[in-house]
């Protein structure tokens, strides 16, 4: 879908221009050859092409060039910032004016990648995430100081503070008959303020279950201190990526998707971004999927308060996934179409 948009987007006569954060690309990459064409094509293409992507400097600044020699604005990093946020925009003229249209994701803009790692990533054209969108742009661009975004949270400025924020409301609206809950899928968990704040929400009742494939510092289980913490972990055939943060908010229930893992290079040291789903058939969706990583009956690991971690042997939650969207698509194709008929008044 991601490679189609783009295409799309290059091909379209009434597409303006295409802005996007490329972080790591590929020896080959399909993404940049479309914003190629589109720049040649005469849309303004701005690209921001982060060189200090580790594994890809070299392939970054070859692409660089060429995006350049077809038109396309560049721009090299940020100093002593590494842009790790992975994030689309195309503008477009339509009947009624300017639709914007915004992509943002979890993992990288990476064909090869995409086929090994476990991402997820929202399309979405609603305005304001849009105008957020645009803001940010135009701040990692040098053409505006940092604004104040609504919907999008970006590290090192928001980012962190308001995760705190959101872990401490789950702290201030828990009690014994309703207590609060914090849900979280990442790759590393290693932050101490971060930390701390999730050991003092445990230390107020709030159930905390996370998700984290790799380094994790927090120590879970430990009484009076992090006994309402538990941690699990999925090594799977793909690479589990994905980063889904999920809090209760006293019923009133928040899911949250982000470029960032909970750690000081990311969190302080990168430019990341955090955006929430909104959408109900897209949030119910996500719910439940995320809960799927912490179902007893999957392969997983537990890590213990001595630090050790314990295998508990079950199927793998990406084959279930596989299954369950495998069924969705198969009926999906053997369903009849159906014949619209566009009414129209004289």
């Amino acid at each position: 879908p991601v490679l189609s948009f783009i295409q799309n987007a290059a091909d379209d006569p009434d597409v303006l221009a295409i802005k996007m954060t490329l972080y790591r690309t590929g020896s080959d990459s399909p993404i940049v050859r479309s914003l190629i064409q589109a720049a040649r094509k005469g849309k303004q293409v701005t690209v921001f092409v982060e060189l200090k992507a580790r594994f890809d400097e070299q392939q970054n600044m070859s692409w660089a060039r060429e995006l350049e020699n077809s038109g396309a604005i560049v721009i090299y990093g940020i100093v002593n910032l590494k842009v790790h946020a992975k994030v689309l925009l195309v503008m477009r003229k339509e009947r009624d004016g300017i639709k914007r249209y915004v992509h943002l994701s979890t993992g990288n803009y990476n064909a090869n990648t995409a086929q090994l790692y476990q991402d997820i990533s929202l399309f979405t054209a609603k305005e304001e995430l849009a105008q957020d969108v645009t803001l940010f742009f135009n701040t990692i661009s040098g053409y505006s100081a940092i604004p104040t975004m609504h919907h999008l949270y970006m590290a090192p400025v928001t980012l962190k503070s308001k995760l705190l924020e959101l872990i401490e409301r789950e702290i201030q609206r828990s009690t014994k008959e309703r207590p609060g809950r914090i849900i979280a899928k990442m790759n590393s968990l290693c932050h101490p303020e971060v930390i701390e704040q999730l050991y003092k929400a445990s230390q107020a009742g709030v159930e905390i279950i996370l998700n984290v494939r790799g380094i994790c510092t927090l120590v879970p289980g430990v009484k009076g201190l992090s006994e309402n913490i538990k941690v699990v972990s999925i090594v799977d055939r793909y690479l589990e990526h994905s980063r889904i943060f999920y809090f209760y908010n006293g019923g009133k229930e928040e899911l949250y998707l982000s470029s960032a893992d909970w750690m000081e290079r990311n969190l302080d040291r990168r430019i990341e971004l955090m955006f929430p789903v909104t959408d109900r058939k897209n949030f119910l969706q996500l719910k439940e999927l995320l809960s799927l990583y912490f179902d007893s009956d999957i392969h997983h690991y537990s890590l213990k308060k001595d630090g050790t971690w314990k295998v508990h042997d079950g199927t793998g939650v990406q084959e279930i996934i596989y299954k369950k969207y495998k069924k969705k698509n198969d009926a999906r194709r053997s369903s009849p179409k159906l014949d619209i008929v566009v009414r129209r008044k004289d």
